[in-house]
């Protein structure tokens, strides 16, 4: 009888023990995915600044570069489109859209000494520096959750649960390749 008790009791811890990894992993999952979203909602509160500061930025600039209008132009509308993204990967393409038409904007001044010369411009480009490095660490901190969390959805036991939980891998925060491009100053 006494064998009997011993494998039963063996079994019994065997299934705790699993029972317990299995409901460790399921809140570790829950929690990494819970800070992404908030690190999520964090990079969608500085795209909103920044939203909420280019016609701001768009208005000075118009009055010192009526040459430059198409620039302008193609920020208004990648701000449009910013406003009206409504999934992760639409907002990322969205964001990254509006990157470049602001790094366009950027030559532009290089380009245009008086648009620097006007204190009012200089306030709202240093906003919208400030927006951007802001931006950049949000981004970064989404981006190094997110890889913790992934790994964690595609290592072993992580994967098994994570697969019958309905887990599954967040997308990174990728700069699209023509950001990575230096642009060109001509005087």
């Amino acid at each position: 009888m006494k064998p009997v008790w011993i494998v039963l009791g063996v079994i019994a811890l065997v299934v705790v023990g699993v029972g317990g990894m299995f409901v460790s992993t399921w809140n570790q999952l829950v929690t990494m995915d819970t800070d992404i979203k908030a690190k999520w909602a964090q990079i969608d509160n500085q795209l909103q600044r920044r939203a909420d500061l280019i016609p701001n930025l768009v208005e000075t600039v118009k009055g010192f570069a009526a040459q430059e209008k198409s620039i302008l132009e193609t920020i208004a509308n990648a701000r449009a489109r910013l406003a009206g993204a409504g999934s992760v990967p639409d907002k990322i393409a969205a964001s990254n859209e509006l990157s470049g038409a602001l790094s366009r904007l950027l030559v532009v001044v290089e380009n245009y000494p008086n648009l620097k010369s006007d204190a009012t411009f200089h306030r709202l480009m240093d906003e919208l520096a400030g927006t951007e490095n802001r931006l950049a660490v949000e981004r970064k901190r989404y981006n190094d959750s997110v890889q913790v969390y992934n790994v964690a959805v595609r290592q072993f036991p992580g994967t098994l649960i994570a697969g019958v939980l309905g887990f599954r891998e967040h997308p990174f925060f990728e700069v699209p390749a023509a950001a990575r491009q230096t642009p060109q100053v001509k005087f």
